[in-house]
């Protein structure tokens, strides 16, 4: 077996049931929050708005189309979803109930800590100002927090603020996000476009956010390659990237399974420079043709910093749970490895140290140690249970 192999061969049989998989405490580092709305509550706010170009009024039909739509393979038709979306989110009221909604959704689905980003900008046709935009969603994701905790499940949900690539407020964005970074905001990303707009178009706003110590996050490594990541990290300071997967055309195996890092990847992963990698949207943009021959298993192995996420939990159709499932079913993982992710998501939040650190002993090893627990029970009697992974 070449060592190529071996970096993609399965690991476990054995499965975790879903249920298993939504209990297990997760950390979702990309989510978009005009992504991820109820069909229910696009609807009734659609209604309430007069906004009707919406393609159908039924929740179930709604969420089946938000899906064929990103599954067309149209770059039309997946942004017409968005238009949708952001349609209904001009508001002060539903931007609080879609983000109270947000934070109850993640912590149903076993999520203990978010952050959730946003571009303030595409939010300002009802009126609001930028500074509404980020206290009226702040508000509502303390509001879900506490009916989280009402129902026992804890979840804390910071946002990232977003810039448009293709845009020219990436300075005045990036000076909100300081301005309210010690009231819910995390950071910074930039999103949009890669093809054409490229980031370091916008060094202005990305050298205010380094003097200013903010944290920041840039898509980049989805539509073009390995150069999109290195302006990211190199001009643009980026602690994160938002995808990222194509840091491999700057990988290298060899007919004989000899792995070699260019000298970006090597650097991205000695830094431990996290990716926000989400299967399932990778697959719907082309950055990925199948879960086999997706790269984040392969990244895994060689010691990047990979973290599991949903990009656009409606658009996608997807959950943590659900992402995990597929990769799961795809590479065999079972507790160690979706620890693993949630582990490197942890420690690449955007949070003070010692909240970082309180997360991972109070919070996640514990919850994966009653999950390997349950994994061992189900062993067969007269075969001996696998070690947990370290």
């Amino acid at each position: 077996m070449t060592l190529s192999d071996k970096l993609l061969a399965p690991q476990s049989a054995d499965v975790l049931a879903p249920e298993q998989i939504r209990r297990a405490p997760k950390v979702l580092l990309h989510d978009h929050l005009d992504g991820g709305l109820r069909p229910e509550t696009i609807i009734e706010l659609a209604g309430a708005l007069g906004y009707r170009a919406l393609p159908t009024t039924d929740p179930a039909e709604l969420a089946a189309w938000f899906r064929d739509a990103a599954d067309s393979g149209s770059v039309e038709r997946y942004l017409e979803t968005f238009a949708h979306t952001c349609a209904v989110m001009q508001t002060a009221e539903a931007l609080y109930r879609i983000a109270a909604e947000c934070a109850e959704d993640l912590a149903a689905d076993g999520v203990v800590y978010a952050e959730v980003r946003y571009a303030p900008e595409q939010h300002l046709t009802g009126g609001l100002t930028l500074d509404e935009v980020v206290e009226a969603v702040n508000a509502g994701l303390r509001e879900g927090e506490r009916r989280a905790a009402a129902t026992g499940r804890r979840i804390r949900v910071g946002t990232l603020l977003c810039a448009m690539r293709h845009a020219d407020r990436a300075r005045e964005i990036a000076e909100l996000a300081v301005a309210h970074r010690d009231r819910g905001v995390a950071g910074f990303d930039i999103a949009g476009g890669e093809i054409g707009n490229p980031a370091a178009r916008h060094a202005d706003a990305f050298d205010y956010l380094r003097s200013q110590g903010a944290r920041v996050t840039v898509h980049a490594g989805e539509a073009v390659g390995a150069e999109s990541i290195r302006e990211a990290v190199l001009r643009c300071g980026a602690h994160r990237i938002g995808h990222g997967v194509r840091i491999t055309d700057d990988i290298a195996i060899d007919a004989a399974g000899n792995v070699t890092l260019g000298r970006l990847a090597s650097y991205v992963r000695d830094q431990r420079i996290a990716l926000e990698v989400c299967p399932t949207s990778n697959l719907q943009t082309g950055a990925a043709t199948s879960y086999p021959e997706h790269p984040i298993d392969l990244l895994r192995r060689l010691g990047f910093r990979v973290c599991l996420n949903t990009d656009n939990r409606l658009v996608s159709g997807t959950t943590m749970t659900r992402e995990f499932q597929h990769l799961q079913e795809t590479f065999g993982y079972r507790a160690a490895e979706l620890e693993e992710f949630t582990l490197n998501a942890a420690k690449a939040a955007f949070l003070p140290f010692d909240e970082r650190t309180a997360l991972i002993n109070e919070v996640i090893r514990p919850g994966y140690a009653k999950l390997r627990a349950a994994e061992l029970s189900r062993v067969p009697v007269g075969e001996p249970a696998a070690a947990p992974a370290a």
